[in-house]
């Protein structure tokens, strides 16, 4: 880097706190040290032109899991446990519409709805079968049942006679959240450096000494917000985990709204206007998905084809638009890792495909650790 005198002077010296990442949870934890240290120095670091893991490419759906993801979770934790994932979910959701707004972030409580095939026969039954205990352990904190028993009425094909629906769920427009978080880290005087990659970072006890490739600077703390690219940090406790998605042109007479889900959150779609943004397949071929690379294949792509045809729009015509990829961070544990890695070094990751809801919580329980 050849920086000027004002460079240096007025984005790296003095700095009290350096974010790694600039999406959901790094700048929530960005805004909260500002509440916390009013007058202190806080620059976040983003390597991407845009956040680069999945805080911009998210299907936008404000959802805590969906029945058989909640019913699959209880095989791999306590009951405590998961009942407490939901809790943070839904209290990270209320932090985020509280934040930045329901009108700033487009929020549509339109509900969400999980569907189930013809040959899910046995997930349906357990799930029908569960539905009355779920509600049952999550009433303390909805106070009200979550999810009930309906009609299909979207003509899906395929699938089984009832959906479980779940009047909490909403959808969120995912750029303008991020352009809005984005824009009240400005406004509070956060910097934001883009297309810089943290190489290699030391703590010397008093500061950290942070190298960006060639050039290196100090700050007093550092926070890595960084999700999926954090299985160095942690060793290995987080695993990448690509998310393939797909939108289609707009549809005429779409009668299709709200946020749905398929096989233990393993697929999800939703409207968008009158267009179906569609996601998932990544438990079709788990290790080539664990991975920090974006990109599509064509065993995932042909998968959402099929369903959008047979499934999602059995008797319409559709085009698809758009494809991409983002990158969560997952582990066998769906608890975030909420912790200090030495003096001056702290992390917030493993949102486990979870990031619009949790973030916002985790990013301020980062900063809270400062």
């Amino acid at each position: 880097m050849d920086l000027s005198y004002w460079e240096l002077k007025n984005w790296f010296t003095d700095v009290d706190y350096t974010i790694v990442g600039s999406g959901i949870v790094g700048l929530h934890a960005a805004l909260r040290l500002r509440e916390r240290f009013p007058k202190s120095k806080i620059l976040v670091l983003e390597k991407g032109m845009l956040p680069q893991g999945a805080s911009t490419k998210n299907a936008g759906f404000a959802c805590f899991g969906s029945l058989s993801e909640i019913i699959d979770d209880l095989k791999s934790h306590s009951e405590e446990e998961v009942i407490h994932l939901v809790q943070k979910r839904w209290q990270g959701l209320q932090l985020l519409r509280k934040r930045l707004g329901d009108d700033a972030i487009d929020f549509k409580p339109y509900g969400g709805y999980e569907l189930f095939l013809k040959e899910d026969e046995s997930s349906y039954n357990q799930c029908v079968g569960k539905l009355p205990f779920i509600n049952e352990i999550l009433r303390p904190l909805f106070r009200a049942d979550v999810f009930a028993k309906e009609v299909d009425r979207f003509g899906f094909g395929g699938i089984q006679e009832y959906l479980v629906f779940n009047p909490f769920e909403a959808q969120i427009d995912t750029g303008n959240m991020m352009q809005a978080l984005l824009k009240e880290a400005v406004s509070k005087n956060i910097l934001i450096l883009n297309q810089q990659t943290v190489t290699s970072y030391f703590d010397k006890g008093n500061k950290v000494e942070v190298a960006l490739g060639d050039f290196s600077f100090s700050t007093q703390k550092i926070l890595f917000a960084t999700n999926g690219f954090a299985n160095t940090l942690t060793n290995d406790a987080v695993k990448p985990a690509r998310a393939q998605v797909l939108i289609t042109e707009p549809i005429r007479n779409l009668d299709i709204k709200g946020t749905f889900h398929l096989d233990r959150g393993y697929y999800y779609f939703r409207n968008i206007g009158d267009r179906i943004l569609l996601g998932g397949g990544r438990n079709l071929d788990i290790e080539t998905e664990n991975t920090t690379e974006f990109g599509q294949t064509e065993i995932v792509q042909k998968k959402l084809e099929q369903l959008l045809k047979e499934v999602i729009l059995p008797n319409q015509d559709f085009q698809i638009a758009h494809r991409w990829s983002g990158i969560m961070g997952i582990g066998n544990s769906k608890n975030p890792i909420v912790s200090r890695l030495s003096d001056n070094v702290y992390c917030g990751v493993r949102l486990g495909g979870m990031g619009v809801a949790i973030g916002s919580l985790i990013g301020t329980e980062l900063a809270d650790l400062v």
